[in-house]
């Protein structure tokens, strides 16, 4: 998907919303576990709730890799049963040696070779630019690269600083050289609020996915008001207050209406900048 087939599909569905289908068997209705692949049947009625209400899915590959060969078997069948109008992220958080990393784009990016062919990939920056190219080498597709995220432990590296600034602004700055912002976005954590100010200086156009709204009670409000741009910028992530919403048989429809607020959140911001 291309930078423009994106902003449109925020347009059409006044959404930016990104659903994270992090999905753990443990965690899902019961009764599904009756069904041939109970985390496919799960993520299956989890998009067809919610499809036009999001413009993108997330799925966080470590949810499945640890089922081992059934996880995978999930793994391919959701992204094969994405809507193709939908952005879709493989959450793999990925980066190695060059050679390691081409491996891992065959896997995510390559559908002849895996069965898989996501738009982009999250990728870890510590190895640097040979580990990030890889990715690049797919054309229409996008490398995600970890910024300032959202957990407890980022204050350990991302906020070490020097004569340059902080590393994470490093990894921003250093990063444009070897993307643009047509297939390239960073992860932003909503928890660190007025930071995306800093962000936007060092990458004013880059798309921004955002994870920490909802359960980790990043706020939307100021996702928006310290980090859209003119076309909007943000893919907002929300997993399990969307997904685990209900663990009854109403699952897909109280998920849908966790959505729907959600969405209706987003078209208002995107109704105050006009777009």
């Amino acid at each position: 998907m291309t930078r423009q087939q994106l902003i449109e599909q925020i347009k059409i569905k006044q959404s930016f919303l990104t659903i994270g289908l992090d999905t753990d068997i443990n965690k899902i209705p019961k009764h599904l576990l009756n069904t041939e692949d109970p985390v496919f049947e799960f993520n299956k009625q989890i998009i067809d709730a919610t499809k036009d209400l999001c413009v993108s899915y997330k799925i966080n590959t470590a949810f499945y890799e640890c089922r081992g060969v059934a996880g995978w078997n999930s793994l391919i069948k959701t992204a094969d049963y994405l809507p193709k109008d939908i952005f879709s992220i493989a959450d793999a958080k990925r980066g190695d040696i060059g050679n390691t990393s081409a491996m891992y784009a065959d896997a995510f990016f390559n559908k002849e070779v895996s069965g898989m062919s996501f738009d982009s990939i999250t990728v870890a920056p510590y190895m640097g630019k040979d580990s990030v190219t890889p990715f690049l080498k797919y054309e229409d597709k996008w490398v995600i690269l970890l910024a300032l995220t959202s957990n407890e432990g980022a204050k350990d590296f991302q906020f070490t600083q020097n004569e340059e600034g902080f590393l994470f602004e490093k990894v921003l700055k250093k990063s444009q050289e070897w993307a643009n912002d047509a297939n390239m976005m960073y992860v932003v954590g909503a928890t660190r609020g007025e930071a995306f100010l800093e962000i936007r200086k060092s990458a004013p156009n880059h798309f921004l996915l955002v994870p920490g709204v909802g359960a980790q009670g990043g706020s939307l409000a100021d996702v928006c008001k310290y980090g859209m741009n003119e076309d909007c910028g943000l893919l907002v992530n929300s997993s399990r207050a969307i997904i685990y919403a209900s663990a009854g048989v109403d699952f897909a429809q109280v998920a849908r209406a966790e959505a729907l607020k959600v969405q209706q959140q987003m078209a208002e911001e995107l109704k105050a900048i006009g777009f």
